[in-house]
């Protein structure tokens, strides 16, 4: 497992914020464009696909928080109130003093959105907490494995773990079977993940796959549906 006590903020090439493990020079996001890639693989493929005013997100990795802060900017954009209800599973938790470098709050478009960065890394963990309203907002602690989410509860999940040469025990068949399990009929996971083996994987745990464009510097990444 790699060592997640001593990540190092970076400054990406759109200027946004991620954090690197030097030890093994891997990133919390693409150092081709931090918000970029949060935007395609899991905000355009991901939140903004879904339908319906009651969405119900997982995210595996909350890391930095951007994914979250960009699904509440983009919730608040919709034409009708949107309730999205955003579950995290990360058992390593980042440092306040890295979170205060994270520019964030200066790049987002939307209304509070310092307050609401405040708030995410604020609250308390393993319960749910309103941010606003119309966004609540739960981590949970525990490892992957060890997560016991509602089955056939969520309308998307946001896969973000790190990738499958750092954290191969996140990519494994009964993991991607217990993420089937958590789906709605019609639910949908999304991740920047586009190797031919993570693919077979989502395939033998009955995904049917979508292969989209990428953001910069990545070519494709992964839509997979959830088949009955």
């Amino acid at each position: 497992m790699p060592d997640f006590s001593a990540p190092e903020h970076f400054i990406t090439a759109d200027g946004s914020s991620t954090l690197i493990l030097p030890g093994i020079n891997e990133q919390y996001h693409s150092k081709n464009g931090a918000i970029q890639e949060s935007e395609t693989v899991y905000i355009k493929n991901g939140f903004n696909y879904l339908k319906g005013n009651h969405l119900q997100i997982l995210e595996i990795g909350f890391g930095t928080g951007l994914n979250c802060l960009l699904t509440f900017a983009s919730s608040i954009k919709r034409k009708s109130h949107v309730h999205v209800n955003y579950i995290a599973v990360e058992p390593f938790p980042i440092s306040s003093a890295l979170l205060e470098k994270l520019n964030y709050k200066s790049l987002i478009q939307s209304p509070n959105i310092e307050y609401v960065v405040q708030q995410i890394h604020a609250i308390a963990p393993n319960e749910k907490n309103f941010i606003t309203p119309y966004f609540a907002l739960t981590i949970d602690r525990s490892t992957l494995q060890d997560y016991v989410g509602e089955e056939a509860f969520f309308d998307c999940i946001y896969f973000d773990a790190f990738g499958p040469n750092v954290q191969p025990e996140m990519w494994t068949s009964e993991v991607f079977k217990k993420m089937h399990r958590l789906l709605k009929k019609d639910g949908i996971l999304v991740t920047y993940c586009a190797k031919g083996e993570v693919k077979r994987t989502l395939k033998s745990a009955g995904f049917k796959l979508e292969g989209l464009a990428g953001p910069p510097g990545k070519r494709e990444v992964t839509r997979a549906s959830k088949c009955i």
